[in-house]
Order: C-alpha cells, then structure tokens, then sequence
C-alpha cells in the first residue's frame, strides 16, 4: 500500500491555506456591497474570529492562561499593529482594484528585509537586494508611471498594510515564542476587536443595519479567510517547514486576481501581469533567502510571520 508523502499533504494544505486568504478581499468588496462599513466589518470578523478559536481551545483543552509579559505583547500586536494593518488594508480595498492591493500587501518581504537589517542586524545579501530590487521593479511595472486611472489614496493605504505587517512580523518574531499559534490567534484576535469596536463607536457605532448578503460575505471572511486558512497553514507548515510554506504562499494574490477578472472584470495589461510576476518572484526570492538564525526554531518564526494575515 503506497503512502502519501507528507510534504505533499503539507503543500496542500499551505495552498488551502493561502485560497482562503486570497479571496478575503473579494469577500470584502460584497461585504462593502452589501452596506457594510470597514469598521464594523473589521470588529465582527474579529469578534467571530475569537469566538471561534476559543471554542476550539477549549475543545482542545489548551491552557489560556497568559503572564503579564505576554498579555501586554498580544495586546500590542493585535490592538494596535493587527489592527492598523487590517484597516489599512480593507480601506484600499474600497479605493483600488482588489487585485491591485493584494499585489502591494506582497510587497511586505521588502520591509521585512530592510527592517531587519536595521533592528535585527541581519545582513543584506546580493540575493536579497536583487530580489528587493525585482519586487520593486514589478510594483513600477504594476502601477505605471502615470498612475493613470489609480486613486493614489488606495496605494497609499495598501503599502502601509505591507508596512504595518512588516512591523508586525519584526515584533512577532520576539514576543510569541512558546505560545501555542491557537492561543496567539484567539488572544490577537480577541484584542483586535476591542480596539475595532473603539473605532467603530468613533465613527457612529457598529452598524449591523445592512443586507443579508453582507453576513453571508463576513461569514466567508470569517470561516473560510480567518480560522480555515490559520489553522491549514499551521497544519501544513508542521508538514512542510517555514521557508516551503512562506514560499508557497505567494499563491495568495494570484487567487485574489483569479476571482478579481473573473467576479469583478478586473485585468491587468500585460505590463502590469509582468510586474505582478516580478513582485511575486522577488518576494518568493526574499523569503527562500532567509537563513534561520542559530538556536531558533523555524516554525516559530513562520508562526510569528503568518498571525497577521488570520
């Protein structure tokens, strides 16, 4: 009886995974459709999310209990940097074409690198800055340099959703050693509502006076684009290491853009396709790049890496 190769499995899984993230935007834009705002979409997704993995802890029988150090580390992660990264993010949505903001959040290895470099000390490779330097040609190429036809509001916001992940990613890297990635998601996303529901009572309140097909949308978000998509990808990254999985989801946009042309009408020219390619190709190149440093776990590392995008 022939065995399947767990890498395989894990492959499928990461690629499970990174679907259910990439059409989080599409989701959005119905959501929007529907009459929901970024503010309230944001503070129940967040709120289901919770519920949710809590549930799961507990029937998991995971122990919740948190010192001092690590609540206020959560609380930082997911009410302030997750929090900025998602509005930044479901904001450009409303401004530019999904598939545009979803090429741009992946221009995140970039930041990564270059924040690395200053706060972590890690060297800049010729691998590294060529690939810096393809992602950076490929986001030319993507918006063009007229910007003919794009809000600059939207790339603005898109870019600093790849900022604030950036950020996030640097700070995770320190601060969720030793936690379960279930018990960071459920606390990150515990926290990510309460400052959402603060900005949501800034701007009139949580609004929950809008159509059916908005639940439905939220539902998919989060189902399908949050607590699906986490817990494949920490299933799968068990399977296939950090680097193959970190890889691997550059699958991402490519989903958003799929279901972008095919539900929206959104195309690209064939500049653009070529930068969308060369992005993706410097962030796979950054990423595969990496060498995990000495005495740290690289699925530790990924965990940190990967929480904000649930």
């Amino acid at each position: 009886m022939n065995v399947v190769n767990p890498l395989y499995i894990g492959v499928l899984y990461v690629l499970a995974s990174a679907a259910g993230f990439g059409v989080m935007s599409i989701f959005a834009v119905y959501a929007y459709g529907a009459g929901v705002s970024v503010s309230t979409l944001l503070f129940l997704r967040f709120l289901f999310a919770a519920v949710l993995f809590f549930g799961l802890l507990a029937w998991r029988k995971e122990s919740l209990r948190l010192n001092r150090r690590q609540v206020l580390a959560l609380f930082f992660l997911g009410g302030i940097l997750y929090t900025l990264q998602s509005l930044s993010f479901f904001s450009a949505v409303q401004y530019i074409p999904t598939s545009m903001a979803a090429l741009l959040l992946y221009t995140f290895p970039v930041f990564v690198a270059v924040l690395s470099y200053f706060v972590e000390k890690e060297p800049l490779t010729k691998k590294t800055v060529f690939a810096m330097l393809l992602s950076l040609l490929g986001l030319g190429l993507v918006l063009g340099l007229s910007f003919g036809g794009i809000q600059p509001l939207g790339v603005v916001l898109a870019l600093a959703a790849a900022l604030f992940y950036s950020v996030y990613i640097i700070v995770g890297n320190r601060v969720v050693k030793g936690l379960s990635p279930y018990v960071t998601s459920g606390y990150i996303s515990l926290f990510a509502a309460a400052s959402t529901f603060l900005i949501a009572q800034k701007e009139g309140g949580v609004d929950l006076a809008f159509a059916l097909a908005g639940w439905w949308a939220l539902g998919g978000i989060v189902v399908f684009s949050t607590v699906m998509a986490i817990s494949f990808f920490f299933r799968g990254l068990q399977l296939t290491g950090s680097t193959k999985a970190s890889v691997l989801s550059t699958f991402e946009p490519v989903v958003t853009i799929v279901f972008s042309a095919l539900l929206f009408g959104e195309a690209f020219s064939l500049f653009q396709l070529l930068g969308g390619c060369a992005v993706l190709a410097g962030a796979a190149l950054i990423v595969a790049g990496k060498e995990p440093k000495p005495g740290r776990a690289e699925e530790g590392e990924a965990s940190a890496a990967r929480v904000i995008e649930s």
